[in-house]
């Protein structure tokens, strides 16, 4: 059992400080083409463009970041022939030892959204890393919302959405919707895959076990029955924690008169992360992270403390739907969540990215 392995680091005779991430982890080298070069600083580290074509199983995708000696293109990441060899999965799995020995025990909260919902490859890419996360010994937590969902069951139940200044107005009409769709279908769904996949999950919303309390949102004024958290109490999450569930929550919750309301998932899940003491906040996006040029992703910026994201946001770097997930990591952040990163849920097994290499699949920030 995983669980039984020494919580002393491995130390390799040949490794030094890894620039990247500010890890005590074993630094690995991935073979980029020459397109970038490599900018390094105090306050974040870019990185050359990446794409990864034909995405494989999990050891593939771990493969493409975490072989060094295999790997030499993005192009030749996936596919080789040199990866499905024992002897390479081997070598995989005992890189990954440093991170799960660091994460051991440990709670991740992903909020799951964008691309990662709407794909259903990706999806169950996602499903299979928590649940290869939760088996070597992390404490997984997945908060969703739904928007997609959402809007494909107003237009069937013939319900015309109404919009102020661009937001949807979430009428009483509509946040029935919402909670039918939320709690009812996408939670139960993603419960269904992960048991099917091996994993135990346990579906809530905020109003199960009064983990959340609502009050309508300031910032949404007119539209509704939009709402922020008034208070949460993980009482419950920690009983499934503690006895290997992974928690499954919808973000919806009521007031104190019983009110349903429609929360920001992102917010939900800071709020959340906080409550629960967890090691690190994960918001899956569809995007590469935060960059400094928008149109370029090739400038990323791979890890940034508080005092960094919040220049960033001043100087208009981090603009548009970017700042409420920024201001939400700044949050959680400040009640004591170690890191929070926002990667991009379009990658193949981005959790495990994230988490299991010293690369990672996005922006990290740290307190």
């Amino acid at each position: 059992m995983l669980a039984s392995v020494p919580k002393a680091t491995t130390h390799l005779p040949t490794c030094q400080p890894s620039p990247l991430r500010k890890s005590f982890l074993p630094p690995r080298t991935l073979h980029l083409p020459t397109n970038g070069q490599r900018q390094t600083g105090t306050l974040f580290t870019t990185t050359p463009k990446c794409t990864f074509q034909n995405p494989k199983p999990i050891q593939t995708a771990a493969a493409a970041v975490t072989a060094s000696n295999t790997v030499a293109t993005p192009s030749d990441a996936v596919g080789v022939s040199t990866l499905s060899s024992p002897q390479v999965r081997v070598d995989i799995l005992s890189e990954s030892l440093p991170f799960i020995q660091k994460f051991h025990g440990k709670t991740v909260v992903v909020k799951y959204g964008g691309a990662a919902m709407k794909s259903h490859a990706l999806q169950q890419g996602v499903v299979q890393d928590l649940v290869l996360l939760c088996c070597v010994g992390l404490r997984p937590v997945l908060v969703h919302g739904g928007g997609p969902e959402i809007n494909q069951w107003l237009q069937r139940l013939a319900i015309e959405p109404q919009f102020l200044n661009g937001l949807r107005v979430t009428d009483a009409a509509t946040i029935e919707i919402v909670e039918m769709v939320l709690v009812g279908k996408v939670n139960k769904a993603l419960v269904s895959l992960i048991n099917k996949s091996g994993g135990s999950a346990v579906g809530l919303s905020g109003k199960d076990g009064r983990l959340l309390t609502a009050r309508p949102s300031l910032a949404a004024t007119g539209l509704g029955f939009v709402g922020d958290v008034a208070s949460i109490n993980p009482k419950i999450l920690h009983s499934l924690i503690e006895n290997g569930h992974i928690p499954v929550v919808a973000s919806v919750a009521a007031d104190e008169a019983g009110q349903a309301y429609n929360i920001n998932a992102d917010t939900v899940a800071g709020e959340v992360a906080a409550a629960v003491g967890a090691e690190k906040l994960i918001l899956l996006t569809d995007v590469p992270g935060i960059l400094m040029d928008r149109t370029d992703p090739g400038t990323i910026v791979k890890e940034v403390d508080l005092k960094g994201v919040k220049r960033l946001i001043e100087e208009g770097k981090v603009s548009g739907g970017m700042i409420p997930k920024v201001n939400c990591c700044i949050r959680s952040l400040a009640q004591g969540v170690k890191t929070a990163s926002i990667i991009d849920g379009r990658l193949p097994h981005s959790l495990l990215l994230e988490i299991l290499t010293d690369e990672g699949a996005g922006t990290m920030i740290t307190g």
